[in-house]
C-alpha cells in the first residue's frame, strides 16, 4: 500500500511549503496549527484553562457597549494561539491593560462604522475566515471548530475581523481625496533615493503601541516588555504584530518595508542602524507611543541581485487533511497517483498551464505571478526552484491539504534594489493613511464616554 511518505525524491517535502509561497496578504489574525500542542507542552497550563476572573464582571463601558472579563480572557485565549506558545496567567495580567485598551479601540471603531452606515455583512466575515484557513492549510469550517477546542468563542474572533474590516473601510472613505500621489511627488522622492546610492536601506516591522494619555505610558512600557519577553521566547513578530500592533502595518503582520534613515523616527533609526539582522529591539519611545521593531534585512540602495523566476502549478487537493503519511486515505493515495501521472508526462509551461486550469482547484493560481526565488522559504523549496532545469516538472510536492506539481518557466538575475514608482505610491500611501488613522482614533477617544471600571486598565 503506498503512503505519502517518500512522495518526493530525496525526502517527503511537507508542511505545506510548496504552497505557502503563494498565501494571500496578512490579515490581523493568523492561527498555526501547531499551537494547541506547543501550549499543552508548557509549564504554564493555557489561558484557556485558566480564568482570569469573574467572567461576567464589566471592566469598561464604551458609549454604551459593555467590555466584560470575559472578552479580555477570550482575546488572551486568542493571542495565546496566535502565538503558539503556553501563555501563563502571569503574562496574560501583564497584558491585560493592552487587551482592553484594544478592545476599546475596536468598540470606537465598530460604533463610528455603524454612524456612517457601513456594513460589515457575514459573507465578508466568512471571506475573511476562509482566507486565514487557506492561509494555514485548514479545511472549511475547521478554524471555527479548532477555537472551540482551545476555549476561544468564535464571536472574538468575528468582533476582531469585523473591527478591523469596517475601520479599513472607513480609512478608505475618508482618505480618498487625499490619495491623489501626483507623477511630480513620484519624481521627487525616486530622485531623493537615487541621491543616495549606495547607502544602506533597512527592511523593519513594527509593533506599534499607542499612549493616548500619559498617566498609560507605563502600562505601555509594561505590554512592550511583555511582548519582548514573548518574542525572544520564540513567538512569531507577525503574528504578534499582527494581533496588537496598532500601526495599519499590523494588517501586514508588522511589515513596514524597505525605508532609510531619514524616513524613521529618529530614536528609531539610531536602534535599527545598531541592529543584526533578525533581531528585536527593546521598547522605543517614539512620538504617540512605544515600538517594537526588527530588522528584517538590510540592502544597498540601488543595488540589490535578485534571482526572479515564473512558474506554471497544477494543483491535486486532498477531500480531507493529511494526519498520517503512512496511512492516507483512498482519495490521497488516488490524487498522489494522478501527482507522479502529470510529474512524468507534462514538459514545458505551455502543457502545464493547460493542465493544469482543466484542474479548476480553488484558491490555487496557476500562475501566480513573476517570484524572488532568493527569499522563498523553506532552503529546500528555494533551492529546487533555483536549480530545477526550466520546463521539467518537479516530483509531487506533497502537503496537508493536497499535491502541487511545479514547472519553472523562466529566472533572470535582477537588480531589484531600485526604487520604483510604484514603491513612492505606496510607501505615501501607507503614511497618509497611518497618519489620518491615528487622528480618527484620538478624535473618537475625545468625543467618546469611555467608562473604566477596574482599576490600572
Amino acid at each position: 500500500m503506498p503512503t505519502l511518505r517518500r512522495a518526493a525524491r530525496g525526502g517527503f517535502l511537507c508542511g505545506a511549503f510548496a504552497l505557502a509561497l503563494f498565501a494571500m496578504p496578512l490579515l490581523a489574525i493568523t492561527v498555526p496549527v501547531h499551537a494547541a500542542e506547543t501550549a499543552a507542552k508548557g509549564k504554564d497550563k493555557p489561558p484557556a484553562e485558566r480564568p482570569l476572573t469573574d467572567r461576567s464582571a464589566i471592566v469598561a463601558v464604551v458609549n454604551g457597549d459593555v467590555i466584560s472579563n470575559g472578552d479580555i480572557a477570550n482575546r488572551a485565549r486568542l493571542f495565546a494561539i496566535s502565538t503558539g506558545l503556553p501563555v501563563s496567567q502571569g503574562v496574560i495580567e501583564r497584558l491585560r491593560p493592552q487587551i482592553l485598551k484594544q478592545l476599546i479601540d475596536e468598540r470606537l471603531r465598530v460604533q463610528e462604522g455603524q454612524r456612517q452606515r457601513i456594513v460589515i455583512g457575514d459573507a465578508q466575515i466568512a471571506a475573511a475566515i476562509k482566507e486565514i484557513e487557506g492561509r494555514n492549510n485548514l479545511p472549511s469550517g475547521a478554524l471555527r471548530k479548532k477555537l472551540a477546542a482551545d476555549g476561544v468563542s468564535t464571536r472574538t474572533l468575528i468582533d476582531q475581523l469585523r473591527a478591523q474590516l469596517a475601520w479599513q473601510q472607513l480609512l478608505r472613505q475618508a482618505v480618498a481625496d487625499h490619495l491623489v500621489i501626483t507623477d511630480t511627488e513620484i519624481a521627487e522622492q525616486q530622485k531623493l533615493a537615487a541621491a543616495q546610492t549606495g547607502q544602506t536601506e533597512y527592511r523593519i516591522g513594527e509593533i506599534f503601541i499607542p499612549i493616548d494619555d500619559p498617566a498609560s505610558g507605563a502600562d505601555a512600557q509594561k505590554f512592550a516588555e511583555t511582548v519582548i519577553s514573548e518574542l525572544h521566547a520564540g513567538a512569531s513578530f507577525p503574528l504578534v504584530a499582527a494581533q496588537f500592533s496598532q500601526n495599519q502595518s499590523a494588517l501586514e503582520g508588522g511589515e513596514v518595508g524597505w525605508v532609510q534613515t531619514n524616513q524613521l523616527d529618529q530614536a528609531v533609526a539610531r536602534v535599527v542602524t545598531a541592529m543584526p539582522v533578525g533581531a528585536v529591539s527593546n521598547p522605543i519611545r517614539v512620538p504617540g507611543g512605544v515600538s517594537v521593531v526588527t530588522l528584517i534585512g538590510k540592502r544597498t540602495i540601488g543595488n540589490e541581485p535578485s534571482l526572479i523566476g515564473t512558474i506554471r502549478q497544477a494543483f491535486f487537493p486532498f477531500t480531507s487533511m493529511l494526519t498520517d503519511q503512512l496511512h492516507p486515505t483512498d482519495q490521497q493515495r488516488d490524487a498522489l497517483a494522478k501527482a507522479r501521472a502529470a510529474s512524468a508526462s507534462i514538459r514545458g509551461c505551455e502543457q502545464m498551464e493547460t493542465f493544469a486550469k482543466s484542474l479548476r482547484s480553488e484558491g490555487h493560481a496557476v500562475d501566480p505571478g513573476e517570484i524572488r526565488i532568493d527569499v522563498v522559504n523553506p532552503p529546500a523549496f528555494r533551492q529546487l526552484m533555483a536549480t530545477i532545469p526550466l520546463g521539467k516538472a518537479t516530483e509531487p510536492l506533497v502537503s496537508r491539504d493536497g499535491i502541487a506539481v511545479i514547472v519553472v518557466c523562466s529566472r533572470e538575475t535582477r537588480n531589484v534594489g531600485q526604487v520604483t514608482a510604484a514603491d513612492v505610491q505606496k510607501r505615501l500611501a501607507n503614511e497618509r493613511i497611518e497618519m489620518l488613522s491615528r487622528q480618527m482614533m484620538r478624535d473618537l477617544h475625545r468625543r467618546g464616554t469611555i467608562d473604566i471600571r477596574e482599576s490600572g486598565a
